[in-house]
């Protein structure tokens, strides 16, 4: 063929070429991507199962959750403190047992067991203990006072052995003794009452009600009457003491 012939070769060589590329697209992907597409579709099924049964744990736990919550608002507030106490009282018994069953002391092995600190902090913690717990009676109140007092008292050893071997056992009265009234304190015995001058002037300046004052003026019909004038006075009387002047002198204006 001559030189004028060489565009149509050019152009039947590319129609030959995109009817390749078309025939290799039409034929779909090769092995290689078609086992890559495969292993990615794998993967997100397994992700997917592992999403659903996390969810379905998740649901599961939340309703057990939901009937323990359930259980518990229905028990008695304190039922934790006597649950505990109950384990204790359980763990104890089975302990003592044990004890029994070896031979043992169960209070000399319970202090064995209990470390020096423990031990510490129990004794700090009963000094810090207040002992007394308010009004109740007048004869607990009276049995307070008395121990309190009493406490203050250091006792006379020598004078006690002299009249442990004068009297004997019956220096201990029960109720066949017949002692009342055979024993004479001495001026040194009574002598050591704690603080009783002290106490008896303390007794004579208290008085849980203010003494009446003879001399202060009477501006009330009543007593209710007085407790107001009072509390007007605490309050007001700084600002109302020149008015209250002048209406006693009468130039007032």
């Amino acid at each position: 063929r001559g030189p004028g012939s060489l565009p149509g070769a050019l152009a039947e060589c590319g129609s030959f070429q995109s009817s390749e590329e078309e025939e290799e697209e039409e034929a779909g992907p090769g092995p290689a991507a078609a086992a890559a597409a495969e292993q990615r579709r794998e993967e997100r099924l397994r992700r997917f199962r592992e999403l659903h049964m996390k969810r379905y744990e998740a649901c599961k736990l939340n309703s057990q959750e939901v009937v323990e919550e359930d259980k518990r608002l229905k028990l008695p507030p304190n039922w934790e403190a006597k649950k505990a106490r109950l384990e204790w009282e359980l763990q104890v018994q089975e302990k003592k047992k044990e004890c029994a069953a070896r031979g043992e002391d169960y209070e000399r092995v319970k202090l064995l067991e209990i470390s020096a600190e423990d031990a510490e902090r129990w004794e700090r913690k009963k000094k810090r203990k207040n002992p007394d717990l308010g009004f109740s009676d007048y004869a607990a109140a009276q049995l307070r006072q008395y121990q309190r007092l009493t406490r203050q008292i250091k006792p006379d050893l020598e004078q006690y052995e002299k009249l442990k071997e004068q009297y004997g056992e019956a220096l201990y009265p029960t109720s066949d003794s017949l002692l009342h009234g055979s024993h004479v304190p001495s001026k040194e015995g009574v002598d050591r009452m704690p603080l009783l001058p002290s106490r008896i002037e303390k007794r004579e300046k208290y008085s849980r009600r203010r003494p009446y004052n003879d001399d202060a003026d009477i501006d009330y019909i009543n007593e209710r009457n007085a407790k107001f004038n009072q509390k007007a006075e605490r309050f007001y009387g700084k600002y109302t003491a020149e008015i209250k002047q002048n209406l006693e002198r009468g130039t007032a204006v």
